[in-house]
């Protein structure tokens, strides 16, 4: 009968934080500490004595460290089965250690590519081999063997050892992590070589792989009888909460539709939008765009989105891409709000926003908005995902004034500033603006009048010398018919329908005017 190893642990880390205490706790129950060349300094250096994985292998590290642990004498003391006499015999026979903890997290590629400058070589430098590789080892031999891979999972694992030994359950659950961590790795590898690499796709990937970790376990769904999670692939992406109750299900949904419509198009400028100049603040109830205002404060902005339809505006989310100040605030404090959204706060507006208990109150980066707006967009259907992005071989978008009659500079403005904003309306949507903020939102319509209608009611007297953006082309003059009505002067919709001709010929008859583009902007 062979006699038992020696049991061992295994450290290699780039994340250090806690793991001499791991470390400490392994070896005073007479496990024999391997690390390799940093991680065995960190720990020897704060006491805890660890032998170099060279020890074990008779090789020092290799290639300017590229290769250190991928070795007969580690994978074989990881991988071993315990219950194997035969298993056991080579253990015994090629001097192996019983490796029962594999402490590993791997070079820290994301947070590397997520740098800007980094070169393709540095990524590349960042991929790492033998830490994968131990993972999935020591994932595999779970029935034996623990694995950890991230500090969270530290005081758990160190509970269960001072009660003595390590549950099944746990070393599934570390095993399931592992694997789930080195899908995540992979395919943050594989998305950047794709995508930021020296060759770049000419089109969607050939397979979409999705392998994101659990960010928070939600009340419920859209609904109480639903269960929900919230998985992220980067937490540095979700804005930071200052203040209120967690983030339900439904807040997060509106609060991604609120900040995407804080990303500007880049068309509409050279009209006259002259959008640079403003603050922008919108206002979404469950994902559909209530108010939104552009002006030369912040505290203006919001006060006109939410004055636009204050109705709608009870128990919605307010953003703004602005610093949010105390006149902002007190506009606010004066609405019931669910969120309300900001890259940064004066001490004086939190100070009034605090006073209600349960507004949550968060903080995001400028950059997100447009980010979101760039990313591939998924969605489920038929049981399986449909994605899509914007792309990068289509034509550039064209504006055409298809009428006799030219917008003025207001009409532009507002015309720029309308098309901007129906790109984020549900179809059929139409959206209708007067001085930099809108006047009548419509979405979900089945058919183009009635989304006119709808929002010209909702406009009322404020229609009148207003602008109109339609997302679909009209299939008929009746849905250009009933924005005339309404009093708008100017309408801005896709070309396309076999009846452009009759559109047009209405548009001159009433005197207004008409500009086509070559991008429809459908939302489903």
């Amino acid at each position: 009968m062979p006699e038992r190893a020696r049991e061992a642990a295994l450290f290699s880390v780039s994340d250090k934080r806690g793991v001499e205490e791991v470390a400490r706790a392994l070896h005073a129950r007479g496990v024999a500490i391997y690390a390799t060349g940093g991680t065995r300094s960190y720990l020897v250096d704060r006491g805890v004595p660890a032998q170099d994985v060279e020890s074990l292998t008779g090789f020092p590290a290799l290639f300017g460290g590229r290769v250190k642990t991928l070795h007969p004498k580690v994978f074989g003391a990881i991988l071993y089965d315990r219950g194997t006499e035969e298993h056991r015999a080579q253990i015994e026979q090629y001097a192996m250690p019983s490796i029962v903890a594999v402490v590993v997290n791997l070079y820290p590629f994301e947070a590397t590519v997520a740098r800007e400058g980094t070169t393709l070589e540095e990524a590349i430098e960042q991929i790492d081999i033998g830490g994968v590789a131990l993972l999935r080892a020591a994932a595999k031999n779970a029935a034996h063997v623990a694995v950890l891979t991230d500090p969270s999972q530290y005081p758990g694992y160190l509970a269960a050892l001072e009660n003595g030994e390590i549950p099944n359950g746990l070393r599934r659950r570390l095993a399931v992590a592992a694997f789930e961590r080195t899908a995540s790795y992979d395919i943050a590898i594989a998305h950047y070589l794709a995508t930021k690499g020296e060759l770049l796709p000419s089109d969607l990937p050939g397979a979409l792989t999705l392998a994101l970790p659990l960010a928070q376990r939600l009340r419920y769904g859209t609904n109480p009888q639903e269960r929900a999670a919230f998985y992220l692939g980067r937490e540095d992406r979700v804005p930071e909460q200052l203040h209120g109750k967690a983030l339900s299900y439904n807040n997060l949904l509106d609060l991604d539709a609120t900040l995407r419509l804080l990303s500007r198009a880049a068309l509409g400028a050279e009209y006259g939008s002259e959008r640079e100049r403003f603050v922008r603040a919108a206002v979404v109830k469950h994902t559909v765009p209530c108010g939104v205002a552009q002006r030369s404060t912040v505290g203006k902005a919001v006060r006109d989105a939410i004055a636009a339809d204050p109705v709608s505006a009870f128990g919605g989310i307010v953003a703004t891409d602005a610093r949010l100040d105390a006149v902002a605030a007190r506009a606010l404090a004066e609405v019931f709000l669910e969120i309300v959204a900001a890259p940064e706060y004066d001490d004086d507006a939190l100070e009034i926003l605090r006073k209600k208990k349960n507004l949550r109150i968060m903080r995001f980066m400028p950059e997100l908005p447009d980010e979101l707006a760039a990313e591939l967009r998924v969605r489920s259907a038929l049981g399986g995902v449909l994605a899509e992005e914007n792309d990068p071989n289509a034509e550039p978008e064209r504006w055409s004034v298809v009428s006799k009659r030219v917008p003025d500079d207001r009409e532009w403005h507002d015309l720029a500033f309308a098309w901007d904003i129906v790109r984020h309306v549900k179809s059929n949507g139409i959206v209708i603006v007067k001085g930099g903020t809108t006047r009548g939102i419509c979405a979900g319509q089945t058919n183009r009048v009635s989304a006119v209608q709808i929002a010209a009611h909702r406009a009322g007297e404020l229609a009148i010398g207003g602008s109109c953006a339609s997302d679909g082309f009209f299939p008929f003059a009746d849905g250009l018919e009933a924005a005339i009505a309404s009093g708008v002067t100017a309408v801005i919709a896709p070309g396309g329908s076999v009846r452009d001709a009759e559109v047009i010929a209405a548009a001159d008859r009433a005197g207004i005017a008409l500009v086509f583009s070559s991008y429809r902007y459908f939302l489903h």
